[in-house]
Order: C-alpha cells, then structure tokens, then sequence
C-alpha cells in the first residue's frame, strides 16, 4: 500500500468497485465489482454514501454510512454499514478519517447521534470505535432470514 495516511477521502464511484469488492472479500463478505456497483447506485441517494480512502490511485479503506429517521424522536441517526481497511493500510489512520468524514457528515445532517457496529470476530475494529470515544451500549439480535442463511455473520 502506498500513502495510505496521507490519502484522500472522496465519494466512491463504479470505478472503485472491483477493488472494494477485493476488500469486502477478503474481511470474508464475497462481492463481486457488479454487486458493489448496484450497492453503490442504492447508496447514492440523499441518505446513503460511499466514501474512499484514495491513495495515490488506490482505494486503502472505504465506510458505507445511511442517515436513518428515528420513529421515536422527530430526528436521525447515523449508522455505519461497512468499514474496511486494507490491511496494508491499519494503524495509519485512514479508519479514524473515515470516521472523522461519517461524523461531519452526521453533524452537517444534524443527527442525534452515530452508531457503528463491531462483531465480536473484529477485535481491531472494536479497539478504533472505543478509542474514538463509541461506547458499547446496545445489543443486537440477529436472525437469519430463510433465504439468507449464508450470508448473515
């Protein structure tokens, strides 16, 4: 990986889609560069977005994010649907940028707050949100649907 701190944070585009495929694959969620195209076309609307870590031409992490209405309140959320770091790229801080861009971001949209999710087979992922301040306070319940039983982790 080269650049990887030094890379800059842009909107994702079709054209990143194979490698972000490599990325989503390798952190063992295949994908294929159609899949991640037609996943980028339904987070280009007013509530989702794609952002890359661009480094000298190649993508070293990206975070997909979507701004959610609260049913609760009268206000948003903002959560995070997907980060990944090259492994190339970890402990260089381009996780931490990515998060700095979602959070703007969420402030900009005026969310009440941002939630992010770490399975427990993500240690490193954990250690990033708890050391940008995320406190673990929720818990998750998950079911597989009858048609997705494989692809639920």
């Amino acid at each position: 990986m080269t650049d990887a701190a030094g890379a800059a944070l842009r909107a994702a585009t079709p054209a990143d889609a194979p490698r972000i495929a490599r990325l989503l694959t390798d952190e063992g969620y295949p994908a294929g560069g159609p899949d991640i195209v037609d996943r980028l076309e339904r987070f280009a609307g007013d509530d989702g977005s794609v952002i890359v870590a661009d480094a000298d031409g190649e993508v070293a992490g990206f975070v997909a994010l979507h701004l959610v209405p609260r049913f609760e309140h009268g206000d948003h959320v903002v959560r995070v649907l997907a980060l990944v770091v090259d492994p190339g790229a970890r402990e260089r801080g381009v996780g931490r940028r990515l998060i700095d861009a979602v959070e703007e971001l969420a402030t900009s949209r005026g969310a009440a707050f941002l939630e992010v999710t770490s399975g427990h087979h993500r240690p490193d992922a954990t250690r990033l949100f708890e050391s940008l301040g995320y406190e673990p306070n929720l818990t998750s319940y998950l079911r597989r649907s009858e048609e997705h039983t494989s692809e639920l982790q």
